[in-house]
């Protein structure tokens, strides 16, 4: 048992763990090291402190979904059923070794946002960092820090953002289409582009409604993998399950490279 970690101390804020410095005098977000305050460090401490530097993966719902809880479906066709067992193992392969970028594709409700969510909590189950982000608060998270009032500045958020081990961006092209909004998403793609950082993208838009920049990005076949879910709203009970199947009959879902 660890000894009693000081709530009052000025560098970590009680925190226990903090990012270690780099040369150029900003943080390296990609590791965590126990705080000088802190006397020792457990597994369930690290956990925490990572879990609760990683976005939305702090809150109750994403902070529970993972390969085991994902709905199976019965009352799905044999084909959608197919399809999510494809983008099951296409995740857990990816949380096993994130490699390259992963975009789920599909209408809302198809269960995209668990599966990204499955893939950011087994990572910080081994001790890594994540940052899960819906797009559009992740926008209204970085126009707050340069609120006079802020605690943090807006550079090191982002900079937090673009070089976080792994990134999973939730619900992207539900943003408001602003130009400093599709700036600031250039430069955060951009950046992971070239330095070849993982990512996960879930979207329900088709890549051609992006923006031209972003999708020559994301659309790049040396890096990422798309994957279509073609499966209904599983919260959309009161539609019969033929009309559901009507509205997406002619759409495929297999694993491809773009």
């Amino acid at each position: 048992m660890t000894e009693e970690v000081a709530t009052d101390c000025p560098v970590c804020k009680g925190a226990s763990f903090v990012h270690p410095g780099l040369p150029s005098g900003l943080p390296d977000f990609t590791r965590v090291i126990p705080c000088r305050c802190n006397k020792g460090e457990s597994d369930e401490e690290r956990l925490l402190w990572l879990r609760h530097n990683s976005g939305d993966l702090g809150l109750k719902l994403l902070s529970g979904m993972s390969f085991g809880n994902f709905e199976k479906r019965p009352n799905l066709s044999r084909g959608e059923q197919m399809v999510l067992e494809d983008a099951v193992k296409l995740a857990r392969r990816f949380a096993e070794d994130p490699e390259g970028w992963v975009v789920f594709q599909g209408r809302n409700g198809c269960g995209k946002t668990h599966l990204a969510a499955a893939i950011g909590n087994y990572q910080l189950q081994k001790g890594k960092p994540v940052f899960f982000k819906v797009v559009p608060d992740l926008l209204d998270h970085l126009r707050s820090t340069f609120r006079p009032d802020s605690n943090v500045t807006s550079d090191e958020l982002f900079e937090k953002i673009k070089t976080v081990p792994l990134l999973i961006l939730d619900d992207f092209g539900e943003q408001a289409s602003t130009d400093w909004a599709q700036e600031k998403l250039y430069q955060l793609i951009n950046h992971r582009y070239n330095d070849r950082l993982p990512m996960v993208i879930t979207t329900c838009f088709p890549l051609e409604e992006m923006e031209l920049r972003i999708i020559s990005r994301i659309a790049d076949p040396q890096i990422s993998t798309f994957f279509e879910i073609d499966a209904p709203d599983y919260r959309a009970n009161s539609l019969p399950l033929e009309e559901e199947r009507r509205k997406t009959k002619g759409r495929r879902g297999p694993t491809r490279k773009w």
